[in-house]
């Protein structure tokens, strides 16, 4: 059963921005976890980051929490079931500081969490959240895009592969670190790479690339006849806009929809029509259509066998050139709105990926740059609202979108290219 879809506009403050940031530690020492616990661990985080290293506590509603994961029930069992086991995970991580020495620490992933009166309220240990924080090395995990994965070891491998997509590919792994990194290191069952392989990385490979924005593939290294390293080449999915969040029900996977557009109807028109009248109905109507010679208009003769329920043989209903006309009509004007949509997605398409550009340059710049960037970028707004608008969102500003995309390309010239 196809997951709700997370409505953002319900959302405020953190919650509303759909990545979170994952520092490579956090990502390393998370491979133990179960789908639903990643899932958690990742929307807990996203919530609790602007203020994750000045606050001591982090709240969010428990309905919310749920919905954010997909967990669609008023059971909350299993909610108090995996925030346990988050606050029982051992977290390790071993990586190297800015002076290159090495650093090795453990600390449980949550140091507590509560559910009372229909709020979470949860904590990092200092130390954990001082790394979680940590801006110099992070991965943007879309929150949105985690919900299509349906297993553990699926997400644990999408998380450790995308930090590298920029790079196209990991970097070689010895076995032991990735077994680690899914979680099955001290299993005897997953030493032999043969069970690895199938149960594992083979799986794992293909739900990043059916149910993610990358594909990846993977390469070994052997040492005679044993393999001994792993490495995935990583490049972006080419079908990348099925993952949008309004595709709550991977309408763009189905057959039908593909057959659809084929016939040069709209993605919108198509994502609607099955929307509104089930898969199997377009299906049939589709197959009406194609058994009909000397048909100009596809889009338009679909459109009225839809709203009219053409049928084959006796039941037949022959559309009279007046309807067909006002179909193709009606056709055109949807291809037209259709169009005019289009647009504007690419417009905000375009707008988020320099937003996240401009909170990446922001997150490499010191607290003393920062606090002068926002007084710089402040005194060049003219009115209340414009200001108003950035001390409540920041850098997320839409409503000063053009004039922040403005500033930085003068502090940094190549950001957006």
């Amino acid at each position: 059963m196809p997951e709700p879809k997370t409505n953002m506009d319900n959302l405020a403050g953190a919650l509303r921005r759909e990545t979170v940031k994952k520092n490579v530690a956090a990502i390393h020492i998370s491979g133990k976890l179960s789908l639903l616990q990643r899932k958690l661990s990742n929307v807990l985080l996203l919530n609790a980051y602007d203020a994750l290293t000045s606050a001591p506590t982090h709240t969010i509603d428990a309905r919310t929490l749920a919905m954010m994961v997909g967990y669609n029930s008023n059971d909350f069992d299993t909610l108090r079931t995996s925030l346990r086991a988050l606050a029982e995970t051992v977290a390790e991580w071993d990586m190297l500081d800015e002076q290159g020495r090495q650093e090795w620490g453990v600390s449980s992933l949550l140091s507590f969490a509560k559910l009372k009166n229909g709020v979470c309220e949860y904590a990092y240990s200092p130390a954990l959240a001082q790394k979680l924080y940590d801006p110099k090395i992070y991965a943007l995990i879309n929150v949105q895009i985690q919900r299509n994965f349906s297993s553990g070891h699926g997400l644990a491998l999408y998380e450790n592969c995308y930090r590298f997509v920029r790079t196209g590919s990991t970097g070689w792994w010895a076995l032991d670190v990735f077994r680690k990194l899914m979680g099955v290191d001290g299993s005897d069952y997953y030493a032999s790479f043969k069970h690895l392989n199938a149960k594992i990385i083979k799986p794992a490979v293909a739900e990043v690339n059916k149910s993610s924005d990358i594909l990846i593939e993977p390469e070994f290294q052997k040492k005679g006849r044993t393999v001994t390293d792993i490495r995935f080449l990583i490049k972006g999915n080419p079908q990348k806009a099925m993952f949008e969040i309004d595709d709550e029900d991977g309408v763009r996977n189905l057959e039908t929809y593909k057959t659809l557009r084929k016939q040069g109807v709209s993605d919108r028109l198509a994502r609607q029509w099955i929307s509104e009248h089930g898969e199997d109905y377009v299906r049939e109507k589709l197959d009406y259509v194609s058994g009909k010679d000397g048909v100009k208009s596809t889009v338009g003769f679909l459109s009225a066998a839809l709203r009219d329920d053409y049928r084959s043989a006796a039941k037949e209903t022959s559309p009279s050139p007046e309807a067909i006309k006002a179909a193709q009509l009606r056709s055109a004007e949807q291809e037209k709105q259709d169009r005019e949509y289009e647009a504007r997605a690419a417009i905000r398409t375009e707008r988020s990926r320099k937003l996240a550009i401009v909170e990446e340059v922001v997150s490499r710049r010191n607290p003393t740059q920062r606090d002068a960037d926002k007084r710089l970028f402040m005194s060049g707004l003219d009115n209340d609202l414009d200001r108003e608008h950035f001390r409540a969102h920041g850098w997320r500003s839409g409503l000063n979108a053009a004039k922040i995309f403005e500033f930085w390309e003068e502090l940094e010239p190549d950001a957006f290219t």
